[in-house]
C-alpha cells in the first residue's frame, strides 16, 4: 500500500475542508489525554513572520531552455515551439489502431510554469548499468542550470528509487529497481519544499535515471510567484495543541504496510517529546484545497516535526508534519470546537 502517495494528496489538497472528515483523526496519533508533550526542539531556524507565496501569470520559458528540455527527453529531430503562453503537447506513438488510450510524453504548461517528461511505457525498465548515486546527482545540477534554475535557489534532497513491475522486454519482475532519482528543491527565502521527488511536480527540479543513464523523466515545475502575506509563525504550545487536538499527520516510513497500526499504537505512550521542527513549503494551505478542484495557486509553510514516543520499555521516533502559521492553527482549532458545538 503506497501510504506516502495518499498522505501527500491529504497533506496538501484533501476534501473541501479536513474539519468536516474523520482524515486528521485516522493520521494523527490518539495520545492519552494527560500524556506530557515536551518541547525541546531548538526554534532558531523558524522565522518569527513567513511569507505566504501566490502564483502570479504564466512563465513564458526561454526558446534555449525548450531546446534543451527536448535534447534532454531525447526528442531532437521534433518541431520545437516558440515561447508562448500556450500548452504544448507531445503525446506517445502508437498504430493507428492501437486500441488503449495515448498519453503524453512531454508537455510544456506556462500557466503552472512546468516542463514534463516521461519515456514510453515507463512502467517497464531494466536494472542495469544504472547511474551511481554520485554521477545522478552531477548530472541532475548540470541539467538544472541548463533549464535555466539558478543553483542558489535550490536545495538537494534524497535520492529515490523506481521500482518497475516489468522489464524492459516486458516480462514481470519483482523488487525489480528500474530507476534511480532526485529532487532539486526550490528555496523560498531559503525554505525548501516538503518532498523527496516521489511527487514529482513540486516547485524545483526532478530527474529520474534507468538503465546506462537514460533520463527515464523529469519535471521542471517553477511557476511566476510573487509575496502574497507575511503570517506570524505558531509557538511551541499552539503546535502542541494541534498535536493534542489530532490535527497534525504521521509521516510513513516509505511504503509502509502498517502504518496504520503503527499510528494508533502511538496511544500507549508514556511521553511524547518533540526534538526538531523544520519549515518547509508546501502547495496549499494546510487541510484545504481549491474548492474548484484545481492545483493551489498559493505556496504556504508547513512545518515538519521530529519527535520520540516513550512507551517506558522502548522508544520510537516519529516524524510529524503540522501547521506552522498562527492562522492555520486558530483555524483548524476553530474547526474542531465547532464541529463538536454541532455547528456547519
Amino acid at each position: 500500500m503506497k501510504i506516502l502517495a495518499i498522505l501527500v494528496p491529504i497533506l496538501i489538497t484533501t476534501s473541501t475542508s479536513l474539519a468536516d472528515t474523520n482524515y486528521f483523526e485516522n493520521f494523527s496519533p490518539h495520545l492519552a489525554t494527560n500524556i506530557p508533550i515536551i518541547w525541546q526542539g531548538s526554534t532558531n531556524q523558524v522565522p518569527r513572520n513567513i511569507w505566504i507565496y501566490r502564483m502570479g501569470g504564466p512563465r513564458i520559458f526561454p526558446a534555449a531552455v525548450v531546446s534543451n528540455a527536448f535534447v534532454l527527453a531525447s526528442l531532437q529531430g521534433r518541431n520545437i515551439p516558440k515561447p508562448s503562453t500556450n500548452n504544448f503537447v507531445i503525446m506517445d506513438e502508437k498504430q493507428a489502431n492501437y486500441p488503449g488510450p495515448r498519453f503524453s510524453i512531454f508537455s510544456i504548461n506556462p500557466g503552472s510554469g512546468s516542463v514534463n517528461y516521461t519515456m514510453p511505457n515507463p512502467v517497464r525498465g531494466s536494472d542495469q548499468d544504472i547511474p551511481s548515486d554520485e554521477n545522478i546527482v552531477t548530472h541532475a545540477w548540470k541539467y538544472a542550470v541548463k533549464l535555466g534554475l539558478d543553483p542558489k535557489q535550490l536545495a538537494q534532497k534524497p535520492l529515490t528509487s523506481q521500482n518497475c513491475d516489468n522489464d524492459e522486454n516486458g516480462r514481470e519482475a519483482t523488487n525489480h529497481i528500474c530507476g534511480r532519482g532526485v529532487y532539486l528543491s526550490r528555496l523560498l527565502d531559503g525554505i525548501a519544499f516538503w518532498d523527496n521527488g516521489a511527487d514529482p511536480g513540486t516547485d524545483g527540479f526532478w530527474i529520474e535515471f534507468g538503465s546506462h543513464g537514460k533520463v527515464r523523466c523529469f519535471t521542471l515545475s517553477w511557476p511566476n510567484l510573487e509575496r502574497y502575506e507575511n503570517q506570524p509563525t505558531a509557538s511551541a504550545q499552539q503546535i502542541i495543541a494541534c498535536i493534542r487536538a489530532h490535527k497534525i499527520i504521521v509521516v510513513p516510513n516509505g511504503e509502509e504496510e502498517k502504518y496504520f497500526e503503527r499510528v494508533r499504537s502511538l496511544a500507549n505512550a508514556k511521553t511524547f517529546t518533540i526534538t526538531r521542527i523544520t519549515p518547509y513549503y508546501s502547495e496549499g494551505f494546510f487541510g484545504e484545497r481549491p474548492t474548484n478542484d484545481e492545483p493551489s495557486k498559493y505556496r504556504p509553510p508547513i512545518a515538519e516535526l521530529t519527535a520520540v514516543a516513550d512507551f517506558g520499555n522502548s522508544n520510537q521516533t516519529v516524524r510529524i508534519v503540522a501547521p506552522i502559521l498562527q492562522s492555520d492553527i486558530a483555524r483548524l482549532l476553530a474547526n474542531r470546537s465547532a464541529a463538536g458545538d454541532g455547528k456547519k
